[in-house]
């Protein structure tokens, strides 16, 4: 059983976490060095957690939990942001097929309620809570944990560089997320969701000035706002 404290973001790392640093900056990329501290403390499964989507002007955000099998690691796993739309194809078949995996979102609608912060948390507990097995640990990318995890948890800037398992994840959301916006493009025609995936491009904006907003943009955000 996982003896660690309950840890919080914005806290100075114990040592625990110090030597897996340490260790990952020989790593020219995100590494299992987390991971494997944590399970060598009888703290695993280690679930990594990131979401995609908390930038663009419409859609949902959509986030991901990963728990790797450390003899199972699919070769390759990197930021999702480095790599081109074939890769994360090939990744998340093979994530899916030797990981334990599970998806949640937040709708525009829940955005506007809260705001992308606050609902990237909420998409993140979710997944985390959705998986078919349990994790004891969390990574979770960025500054924040989310609330009400129930299992201890450490938010690590930049994790989707730093931690194979919140770099599955970051795949996972992101694959997840392009597919429901080609879906996405199908209903709501007319705004190219398809190739900008929502984000405020010229198209994007000079469509939203043609047709108006659809039920997937996100009200809160400028320029849709309305002050």
């Amino acid at each position: 059983m996982c003896n660690l404290p309950r840890m919080r973001t914005r806290t100075p790392p114990d040592s625990l976490f110090s030597n897996a640093e340490l260790v990952g900056l020989q790593s020219p990329g995100p590494h299992f060095h987390f991971e494997a501290a944590l399970i060598g403390e009888g703290c695993g499964p280690v679930a990594g957690l990131d979401e995609a989507g908390r930038g663009p002007l419409a859609g949902p955000v959509v986030a991901a939990a990963v728990i790797l099998d450390p003899d199972r690691i699919p070769d390759g796993l990197n930021d999702s942001k480095v790599l081109t739309a074939r890769e994360r194809a090939r990744l998340f078949e093979d994530i899916v097929a030797r990981a334990d995996v599970a998806v949640a979102s937040c709708s525009p609608a829940e955005i506007d309620r809260t705001d992308i912060r606050l609902a990237s948390l909420a998409a993140m507990r979710r997944a985390f809570q959705a998986l078919p097995n349990r994790a004891c640990f969390a990574l979770v990318d960025g500054r924040d944990v989310p609330s009400n995890l129930a299992w201890p948890a450490r938010a690590l800037v930049k994790g989707d560089a730093r931690s194979l398992s919140i770099a599955a994840a970051s795949i996972v959301a992101k694959v997840i997320r392009d597919r429901m916006m080609v879906r996405a493009d199908i209903v709501y025609s007319g705004y190219g969701f398809s190739r900008h995936m929502g984000y405020a491009t010229v198209e994007h904006r000079a469509a939203i000035a043609r047709l108006g907003p659809c039920p997937l943009h996100r009200m809160s955000f400028r320029p849709l706002r309305r002050d």
